[in-house]
């Protein structure tokens, strides 16, 4: 009989991301199918074995499917077949399995994604003086006793 690991994921619009929780993972096999099903299969450190298919929202794209194993777990990029936000991992309606959890460290909206490039040139584009305060000194906040006492006076 298989277990299921804890699996963890999230999207961009152009992309699902799901983060199998199995560490020392050996035999990892990992298939996409076109039409959306995604099948995973490994053997843990002690032998036993590990498996589980979904039935994801949409059609992805078989070849733009990418696994990297790490020490304690396995990466899995989706690419989707058509770019846009799913309103669900799953095309079933029912509730997920309880080791489907969503990956709060990789969570993007569809709001995030844009704001993000956005801002990202923004901060880029500001030039910068050299000798320039930018406020960020580790006593952010402190008043130096000579300032108190003219505060005072």
């Amino acid at each position: 009989m298989s277990r299921q690991p804890e699996v963890l994921w999230a999207q961009r619009s152009d992309k699902v991301y799901l983060t199998v929780a199995l560490p020392d993972a050996k035999d990892v096999s990992v298939k996409c199918e076109p039409q959306g099903l995604f099948s995973f299969s490994a053997n843990g450190v002690q032998g036993e074995s590990y498996k589980f298919s979904l039935e994801l929202y949409g059609p992805i794209v078989a070849e733009g499917c990418k696994t990297k194993s790490g020490l304690r777990n396995i990466l899995c990029s989706i690419q989707k077949e058509q770019k846009g936000w799913w309103k669900r991992l799953l095309k079933s309606e029912e509730k997920p399995a309880p080791y489907l959890k969503v990956d709060w460290n990789r969570w993007c909206d569809e709001d995030d994604e844009e704001s993000t490039s956005d801002e990202e040139s923004d901060n880029d584009a500001r030039p910068r003086l050299v000798g320039q305060d930018d406020g960020s000194s580790d006593d952010e906040g402190m008043l130096y006793l000579p300032d108190l006492e003219k505060a005072r006076g």
